[in-house]
């Protein structure tokens, strides 16, 4: 198992952070891109990737507390993807990759003009499952809630 750690930034009184894990898996199973949301609020997430000659964003999926859902079906096709997620709080996990999203259901094609397009232009930070991952799993979670 790999792990990684993400800090994402303060908004308002709520620090936040991701722990990003990649799964291994050694039995034949399911290759996806899965989010998990281990905090004690409902999130709501968009990913963005590209297929090496376009980009597309795509949200909102809404996670409950403790809940995980499958983003991406299928084997990674990519080495790089990026995620943004939003609490009810107003607690955020943001990062400097800019892309275009919108406050309702979307899959926007291109990350470039988004103002001009209609769109908003969101920072989403940046995951990396290496050049041969299958599969991947982000949990996010949230420091103040007591340890498991």
């Amino acid at each position: 198992m790999v792990l990684f750690g993400f800090a994402p930034t303060m908004n308002r009184r709520l620090l936040l952070t991701a722990v990003l894990t990649g799964l291994a898996l050694t039995a034949p199973a399911r290759a996806d891109f899965r989010l998990c949301n281990n905090t004690n609020t409902r999130v709501s997430v968009a990913l963005a990737y590209t297929d090496g000659k376009s980009w597309l964003s795509e949200g909102w999926w809404n996670l409950r507390p403790t809940a995980c859902e499958t983003l991406l079906r299928g084997p990674l096709a990519a080495q790089f993807y990026y995620v943004y997620a939003m609490d009810e709080r107003g607690g955020e996990w943001k990062g400097k990759a800019f892309m275009c999203t919108r406050d309702r259901e979307f899959r926007i094609d291109g990350r470039e003009d988004c103002f001009a397009r209609g769109f908003d232009r969101t920072g989403f930070f940046e995951i990396d499952t290496g050049r041969d991952a299958k599969s991947w799993t982000v949990q996010l979670t949230d420091p103040n809630a007591p340890a498991q």
